[in-house]
């Protein structure tokens, strides 16, 4: 089974399904299934487009409403997360996952469904302290706050997956657990991408919450995005006291652009015995309908239950019992039915409408689902709490804000899991991390004036290994270039710091994506890793250049050049 992998999506499906069908025309295989790792942008018209944390003059339709409005049809399954740059509205139809288009699968806030016997999880959103023990509480129309906060993961969706205890094949997060960047090669990374350094030396890069996930679940594999560069990675795990050591192969993606490393294909083999569409998990399945009663549509700040004494239940793991309830609610059938149904217009470009207003609609799917296993439609809830703030609803989204009740099932009192992360406060340079319209603004101009100095092609330890192997560049129609990654050695952490393992044995990496330029090849490719690689040109972030003075010079924000016409790496080389 071959599975394609893609970084930031930014809304461009005709591209990447273009480059899946090059690829399997050109290496004779089929792809069963892509995997999006976030800001897919499932925008249907121009009211979803104002639900998007962009600025406005940044905003493009983009090619996903052919898709909803039954124009095209996603040639491979496609499964996605969200990001940070989502139609917001539109994901918040599906908080436990559904379907946004014919054969695209939304996995929702967090979420664990099987295709062909894989088990593929992923959670939703990228981590910000401020509101990480927040309800899901925001609603269309967004205000600036809301707007950009309804897309931060949130403690409950964590919670729940650290319930599971079944093995997982692959997890998907948008932002990369934190200090997975230590079991690849960090040099090279930080050559690439310069302004990560000192989040990268104080450990403060990524998601504390992932990081965590990382740790329990302890997936095969773990595909993110956000950073915009491909990084791999390998992390051993300590040995849990049910079973053997296992390792995670971690790999995160560029965004869908020319001469940009944004797919990867990872085979796996096949699984006899086993469902050929998506099915729903039975353990995560419990899961959600065991902890429903903990979910929260309002901002107070909120802790799961813990093992404290102060909880009737804090451990949500399913019993096997649960789990044949599940089953039984579910007559038996866990196929997720082919019951997509598009609940607003499509965008019509004959006839556009740019003073659309955002929508709210509940879908048919979540009710659905929540009707079959007693769930509740956090949507449906928060709207009928805005229409009635005192009603029933009203007074089940808050009951146990207070954490005073002995039967409580939340802890509002108890510390923030992360009581000193400081992603909220970060003052390094994150190009990746959209704020106001200003500071684009005044990030662009100074760009300019540093003259874009950052073009650095001094090889580290990492470049000379990828030297030894040997480079073919293919040419697709539509100019997309991707090579294949060198699997760094597997490393563990102990109590005398970061160790180097033997290498493992791991299935040969495949080629993602065409390349430009003409095609060549060479056979003094590494023995234990085949591998092809590309030329490819360096990030244009800037270096200090004031020696001595230990000041950061400010980077221009570049998730802009997403949605503009050309590659600004093409004009900062013109």
């Amino acid at each position: 089974m071959r599975i394609a992998v893609e970084g930031c999506c930014h809304g461009e499906l005709d591209k990447i399904y273009e480059t899946i069908g090059y690829l399997e025309k050109k290496e004779g295989v089929k792809v069963d299934l892509l995997l999006c790792c976030g800001d897919f942008q499932a925008v249907r018209n121009e009211g979803d487009m104002k639900c998007m944390a962009v600025p406005a003059k940044y905003r493009t339709m983009q090619t996903f409403y052919k898709y909803y409005s039954g124009e095209k049809k996603a040639p491979v399954l496609t499964i996605f997360i969200g990001g940070n740059h989502e139609a917001s509205n539109h994901l918040q139809e599906l908080p436990y996952g559904g379907w946004v288009a014919p054969n695209i699968y939304y996995l929702g806030y967090a979420g664990i469904i099987r295709y062909k016997g894989i088990r593929i999880g992923g959670a939703s959103g990228i981590f910000k302290s401020h509101d990480y023990r927040k309800g899901h509480y925001e609603f269309p129309p967004y205000g600036p706050d809301t707007l950009r906060s309804v897309y931060h993961i949130r403690n409950i969706d964590v919670y729940k997956l650290k319930q599971i205890q079944m093995p997982i094949d692959i997890f998907m997060s948008h932002d990369w657990p934190r200090g997975i960047y230590n079991y690849g090669c960090t040099q090279e990374l930080l050559r690439k991408k310069k302004f990560l350094r000192q989040e990268v030396e104080t450990n403060t890069l990524g998601s504390p919450a992932a990081a965590e996930l990382l740790e329990h679940l302890q997936p095969s594999y773990w595909f993110s995005a956000h950073l915009h560069v491909k990084f791999a990675a390998m992390m051993q795990h300590a040995p849990k006291a049910s079973g053997s050591s296992r390792t995670t192969k971690f790999l995160s993606l560029d965004k869908c652009l020319p001469h940009r490393e944004f797919l990867q294909v990872v085979e796996f083999p096949d699984r006899t015995d086993s469902a050929e569409g998506l099915e729903y998990d039975p353990e995560w399945l419990a899961i959600l309908k065991s902890t429903n009663g903990l979910q929260k549509t309002t901002p107070q700040p909120w802790n799961p239950p813990m093992n404290n004494g102060l909880h009737q239940r804090w451990n949500f793991s399913p019993s096997e019992a649960e789990m044949m309830q599940v089953l039984d609610d579910m007559n038996g059938e866990l196929a997720i039915p082919d019951n997509f149904s598009r609940t607003v217009p499509a965008y019509d470009p004959a006839n556009p409408q740019p003073r659309a207003v955002p929508s709210c609609s509940t879908n048919p799917q979540t009710t659905e689902l929540c009707a079959t296993l007693g769930l509740t439609d956090l949507y449906a809830q928060k709207a009928q709490l805005l229409l009635d703030p005192g009603g029933a609803d009203g007074a089940m989204a808050g009951e146990n804000d207070d954490g005073d009740d002995a039967h409580s099932t939340g802890s509002a009192d108890e510390p923030s899991e992360y009581p000193t992360d400081t992603s909220g406060l970060s003052n390094s340079c994150n190009p990746d991390e959209i704020t106001i319209e200003d500071e684009w603004e005044e990030e662009e101009k100074v760009e300019e004036d540093v003259g874009g100095e950052g073009k650095q092609v001094a090889a580290g330890a990492c470049d000379s290994k990828k030297r030894e192997a040997g480079e073919e560049d293919l040419l697709s129609p539509s100019g997309h270039v991707s090579g294949r990654m060198v699997l760094p050695e597997p490393k563990s952490g102990d109590s005398t710091g970061r160790v180097a393992l033997s290498p493992m044995s791991l299935p040969p990496p495949t080629k993602s994506a065409p390349a430009g330029g003409e095609e060549g090849a060479s056979d003094d490719a590494e023995e234990e890793t085949p591998v092809v690689r590309i030329p490819k040109r360096t990030s244009d972030e800037s270096e200090a250049t004031a020696g001595g003075t230990g000041v950061t010079p400010r980077i221009k924000r570049r998730n802009q050049v997403i949605y503009a016409a050309v590659d600004d790496d093409d004009e900062n080389e013109s």
